[in-house]
């Protein structure tokens, strides 16, 4: 497996995983809210380090916000944001490299 493929495995699992993170505040009520002011900065630093430049710091960004307003846990920002790094921007570069 090369190197390339192996940063897009991993970045895959560790989305998912603080994707699962963020969704805990869901399990123990009244909790959860605590836990997102703790996890919201965290998780806005590990989109910053996981996802490079301005798009990983507009990410880091949403992120922050999307733990911080009630009810918003349920979007998979991490996930999304390998979707859009690995798929959509992917598909996009292959376009210009082939037109």
């Amino acid at each position: 497996m090369s190197n390339t493929k192996d940063k897009k495995i991993r970045h895959l699992f560790l989305s998912l995983l603080f994707d699962g993170i963020g969704m805990l505040s869901y399990v123990i009520p009244g909790l959860g809210e605590v836990s997102d002011m703790i996890w919201a900065p965290i998780s806005a630093w590990i989109m910053t380090r996981m996802y490079k430049g301005k798009i990983g710091q507009a990410a880091g960004l949403v992120t922050f916000v999307e733990e911080l307003v009630p009810g918003l846990d349920f979007i998979p920002t991490f996930t999304i944001m390998w979707f859009y790094t690995y798929v959509f921007k992917s598909q996009k570069t292959d376009k210009i490299i082939n037109a």
